[in-house]
């Protein structure tokens, strides 16, 4: 397992590099942020200082260069908004962030077993119904339709949930999450359904019933174990998207997160912030990867033998 993750490290080292240096270069790309902070009637001596001062007068091959020997020491420089370290900005916000994937993915996995495994054991039923609706509303709609939609229903006709912030506890959870919760719910649901119905017409199962197995038994000690496998795959890739989608639930609902912050940090040309954020970010995409690979290897002896090879 240690060769593994040796592997697995080595080989995303390369895709993290390219991505970290293209953020670097298209952020500068925007524009030099010393036209935003400084009036228009700052002299061009006044506009030298600040450039000198952040390190925007020299070349970029030296910017990129002193951003990247700043990684290994969370070193990324000072907002240019606040004057915090841009550590300790993305450091605060990430949490909030991975409280609004966690929550999102338990609730998206829990409805998606409940309705996909009464869906394939009663194929045409009420629940196959929900189940064939909520893929196809999914597919079909896009998050920030059912944020406006949420916010205009319960935050302003019924008045029962906050629009935005995190001021008001459980409540202000209720729409990010609902809405987040959406897409992985669809999609876990049929491949749930799809992997149960097979899993429940195997000679292991048809045998557990011939024994008088109960039908409770049946889905929650035989062929779920055996559906968990590919449910999990399509749940990391989906909980992966959900870092990157927070970014437009964060932004509609207040939310202060990792997304949030980083479209802040793109408004305001706050490029020491931004580099921030998309590191933490993406290492944070590598080591879900990493525990997806893993939690499939001790589900599946096949991927097991295939990495001790």
């Amino acid at each position: 397992m240690l060769l593994f993750l040796r592997r697995r490290t080595l080989t995303s080292l390369l895709p993290l590099l390219f991505v970290l240096i293209g953020v670097f270069v298209l952020a500068r790309l925007t524009g030099n942020p010393t036209s935003l902070y400084l009036p228009e009637s700052a002299t061009p001596e006044q506009r030298h200082v600040f450039a000198a001062t952040h390190g925007f007068n020299n070349p970029i091959w030296q910017q990129l260069l002193d951003y990247l020997k700043g990684i290994p020491h969370l070193d990324f420089g000072t907002s240019l908004r606040t004057g915090e370290t841009a550590a300790s900005m993305a450091l605060r916000a990430f949490p909030n962030t991975l409280q609004l994937a966690v929550a999102t993915m338990v609730l998206s996995i829990v409805i998606a077993v409940v309705l996909g495994s009464w869906a394939a054991y009663r194929p045409n039923s009420l629940a196959d119904g929900i189940s064939s609706v909520l893929s196809m509303t999914a597919g079909s709609v896009p998050d920030f339709w059912f944020a406006i939609m949420g916010v205009w229903i319960f935050a302003v006709i019924l008045g029962v949930l906050p629009t935005s912030g995190v001021d008001n506890g459980l409540l202000s959870w209720v729409l990010p999450v609902a809405t987040l919760a959406v897409r992985p719910v669809g999609v876990l649901t049929q491949v749930v359904r799809g992997a149960m119905v097979s899993a429940l017409s195997a000679p292991y199962v048809r045998l557990a019933r011939s024994k008088g197995a109960t039908d409770v038994r049946l889905v929650t000690h035989h062929a779920l174990r055996n559906a968990a496998a590919p449910a999990l795959t399509v749940a990391g890739d989906l909980a992966v998207g959900l870092v990157n989608g927070a970014v437009v639930v964060e932004t509609i609902f207040g939310w202060p997160g990792i997304g949030k912050l980083m479209i802040d940090s793109i408004v305001g040309r706050d490029f020491a912030v931004l580099q921030a954020c998309v590191l933490l970010t993406a290492l944070s995409i590598f080591v879900l990867n990493i525990l997806i690979d893993l939690g499939y290897a001790l589900l599946d002896a096949r991927v097991r033998e295939t990495v001790k090879a």
